[in-house]
Order: C-alpha cells, then sequence, then structure tokens
C-alpha cells in the first residue's frame, strides 16, 4: 500500500468557495467526509435521451443563480441512504435514486472533474457538498476548525473551458 505524504497534501476548512465550470458559479460548499459522494443544488431535473444518451436537465436551487437550464451527460444514478427523519415506509426504500453528472470544480488553486449528485439543497445554508471520493483527488486535509483557507478561484483558475 502506497501512502501520501503530509506535505504533499492540502488543508482547507470546512467550508470553501468553489467555482463550478459548467455553470459558470461561485458558491459556498461544505467539505463533508462522511459523504461519500458529492452534491449540488438543482430543481426541475429531468433525465431525458440525446442521441441515444442518457443525459439530465436541471436548473439550479440557489439564490444568487440566473435561472437558466442546463443540460450534462448523466454518468450515473447513486443510491444515497435515507436519514431516519428522511426515511419514509410507503415508498419502502431505505435509499434514494439521484443523478450524478461529472463537473469541472475548482477550489482553491486545484481543479478537477468530480461526480456530482443532484438534489434539491435549498433547504441547507450551503448548495454544495463536496464528498469524501472528490476530496480525495483534491488530495485534501479537511480541518473543521477552519473555514474558507484557499484561495477563491476564479473564472481565470479554470482552463480551456467554455461556458454557455
Amino acid at each position: 500500500m502506497q501512502t501520501t505524504h503530509a506535505a504533499e497534501k492540502h488543508i482547507y476548512g470546512l467550508y470553501e468557495k468553489v467555482l463550478i465550470a459548467e455553470v459558470g458559479l461561485l458558491v459556498k460548499a461544505k467539505l463533508d467526509t462522511g459523504a461519500q459522494t458529492s452534491s449540488l443544488s438543482a430543481q426541475d431535473i429531468e433525465h431525458f435521451d440525446k442521441d441515444g444518451e442518457p443525459w439530465v436537465r436541471f436548473r439550479l436551487a440557489i439564490e444568487d443563480a440566473a435561472p437558466h437550464t442546463y443540460e450534462l451527460p448523466l454518468a450515473r444514478v447513486s443510491k444515497i441512504k435515507r436519514r431516519d427523519g428522511d426515511f419514509k415506509p410507503e415508498v419502502q426504500r431505505s435509499y434514494i435514486k439521484r443523478p450524478v453528472v461529472t463537473m469541472t470544480v475548482s477550489m482553491g488553486t486545484q481543479q478537477h472533474a468530480i461526480e456530482v449528485n443532484l438534489t434539491d439543497r435549498s433547504r441547507f445554508e450551503f448548495p454544495m457538498l463536496v464528498g469524501a471520493t472528490a476530496l480525495q483527488q483534491f488530495n485534501a486535509i479537511v480541518d473543521p476548525s477552519l473555514e474558507y483557507q484557499a484561495q477563491t478561484p476564479t473564472l481565470n483558475t479554470i482552463n480551456n473551458h467554455e461556458f454557455d
């Protein structure tokens, strides 16, 4: 087993600002090592086929976001375990299915293509949750006693990405 030295890691706070290339938006994110997948606040989520491939159409459920509809290829569908307060016996499932798309996310000086599930997070303070899989890609150490440790990414930090 290969180990990574702490000097190669990047220290982030519990909350960071991230830039999402596909939507051209800077959002506040909560870094959550207890969640496997990252999550972005979206609404009006609709599955459809484009050239025989599965895609997802959605709008952002974020206060300052433009009322634009986005379309991205569907990477997969994730099964998210329901929390005790979210379990509905009539549904008879202990999980929720959510569409997952790949998005280019910048945090600090790093940029990675990460998987993000789409769900309405408008009742939460942070429209994005960065999960453990993405945190591994960012080579992150999360210090919960810190907030906004990383340099705020700008559109200039995204290399060779075109916006619609």
